[in-house]
């Protein structure tokens, strides 16, 4: 039988650009897995893993017209938008080689034996070693960040894990260039250009998660896609972990006293943000909490405003474009609710942007309604009026687990005076916090900055665990922590020894 084709396909037409390869079969996967089992050895110089991050850094700078271009061409995502998107891939990628550099990562752990404690306690030595190849499942809506060079592939190889990436199917040409960029880095740095390899296609991507050498997986896209992944991974003979970000509606709060202070700033702001990306960013803010009256009727007069002045946009592709249409014309027929400014088509190949609004009382208990608390890919939004605090924080209890959450308080507020008629913001911020990995105080979620002090993750079904796909703390998803006890200093790890050849950060008796 002959290999399906993998084409790339321009979203602004609908139309072939080219063919990129062909859908793996379950041999191809499988040599692929095999060589980057392979190559664990090599990976396990932490010198010449940096050394690699840092030339794959640098090989996709030197190509950034190249990138930039394959990567518009495929998701029309616009080169301002990508130009970033690569500076943050290219940082990350020299974080995590600084990182690796610098070990703490490794949280060295040393208690020496003493025994006058009870019960006596032996000589007792740990620290982290990689989990071995690590699959990682490409998002569509960063072909960058989130895709063949993103984070899950640099946190994993600077764990010392080789990767194989399944690439999406929106942006097949842009992940065989960075791929290849990768893999030039690796021969350059001394090791073998197998550390990386890509694949295409949905059979391929179930077969590697299967694969008997996989040992973990990171994933980000849909609901339906990572959790047909992640059963599939618990349901081998030896479960993986898999770290899988599975969709977020980054509910947004806005108390009375906060409307009434500045209610068009509001609007306008979450306009900006609604529509950022074409409402495409995994943490777009999708349901929106806001006094009924005056000050909810100024706020969402500066939404409607503000959107009604942003023009169509392409989506990533024409399958989304149709679930988006047919997810707002499902949503807006619902009893009482109403379309301000209604999103949809703008043409054959395009959307625009638009919100819904309903009474927080529609949103009470189970029913039809509760499709308004499900994620909608794209640039709309849901206004929910509440009466009072009680019913918006009754509405908050029914909300699933969430990237972000949001606060919108007033200055009164913010300096810890308690919000009218209810809960003050304390509180407020309590109880969000149950539901998020990120909590967001009068800013917008939009925007996740790459540092060591980021969280990128949440409850299910934000994510499958508890670990964040941003910022250095990435790392740790790909490593095992490993105990030696009483074990002879020329036997142990160069990290453990007694003298410390390798001048790594420990904490040693209780420091």
């Amino acid at each position: 039988m002959a290999a399906t084709p993998v084409w790339s396909v321009d979203p602004r037409t609908g139309k072939r650009r080219e063919q990129v390869g062909h859908e793996a079969t379950a041999r191809e996967v499988d040599d692929a897995v095999r060589a980057a089992h392979a190559t664990r050895g090599a990976l396990a110089d932490r010198t010449v893993r940096a050394a690699f991050l840092r030339a794959a850094a640098d090989l996709l700078d030197g190509a950034a017209d190249e990138v930039t271009g394959a990567a518009d061409a495929e998701t029309a995502l616009g080169a301002p938008r990508l130009t970033g998107e690569l500076g943050r891939t290219t940082g990350q990628l020299r974080a995590f080689a600084d990182a690796v550099d610098e070990g703490a990562y490794l949280d060295i752990r040393i208690d020496h034996a003493d025994a006058s404690l009870t019960p006596p306690r032996p000589e007792l030595r740990r620290y982290k070693v990689p989990l071995g190849v690590v699959a990682v499942y490409a998002a569509s809506n960063f072909p960058l960040a989130f895709s063949v060079p993103g984070g899950d592939t640099a946190s994993a190889l600077a764990a010392g894990c080789p990767v194989v990436v399944k690439a999406h199917p929106d942006h097949p040409a842009t992940s065989a260039l960075c791929g290849a960029l990768l893999r030039r880095a690796a021969v350059a740095a001394g090791l073998p250009a197998d550390v990386v390899a890509v694949v295409h296609g949905f059979d391929a991507g179930l077969e590697l998660v299967r694969h008997p050498l996989v040992n973990a997986a990171g994933f980000t896209g849909s609901i339906r896609g990572g959790r047909a992944l992640f059963d599939a991974a618990a349901a081998r003979p030896v479960p993986i972990p898999f770290h899988g970000e599975l969709g977020s509606l980054n509910p947004v709060v806005v108390t009375p006293a906060a409307a009434a202070e500045r209610a068009e700033e509001i609007g306008g702001g979450l306009a900006g943000s609604v529509t950022l990306g074409v409402g495409q960013f995994c943490v777009k803010p999708g349901l929106v909490l806001v006094p009924a009256g005056a000050d909810g009727d100024r706020l969402a007069g500066a939404l409607a405003k503000a959107l009604g002045e942003t023009g169509p946009g392409v989506l990533l592709d024409h399958r989304m474009r149709d679930a988006f249409i047919a997810g707002v014309r499902e949503r807006a027929a619902l009893p009482g609710v109403d379309a301000p400014v209604t999103p949809g088509p703008g043409g054959e190949h395009t959307v625009t942007p638009g919100f819904l609004t309903v009474p927080a009382a529609r949103l009470a208990g189970p029913g039809p309604h509760e499709l308004l608390l499900e994620e909608c890919f794209g640039p709309v939004t849901v206004l929910v009026r509440y009466e009072d605090q009680g019913e918006a924080t009754a509405l908050l209890d029914r909300l699933p687990g969430n990237l972000s959450a949001t606060l919108h308080l007033s200055t009164a507020e913010t300096g810890g005076g308690a919000a009218e008629g209810g809960a003050g913001a304390a509180e407020l911020v309590e109880r969000v916090t149950a539901l998020a990995g990120r909590v967001v105080v009068n800013g917008w979620p939009t925007g996740v900055a790459v540092a060591p002090a980021q969280h990128h993750g949440g409850p299910y079904p934000a994510a499958t665990s508890h670990s964040t796909s941003v910022g250095g703390t990435a790392i740790e998803r790909w490593l095992r922590p490993v105990a030696y006890q009483s074990v002879p200093d020329a036997l142990l790890p160069a990290e453990l020894r007694e003298a410390n050849p390798l001048g790594l950060p420990r904490r040693v008796t209780g420091g």
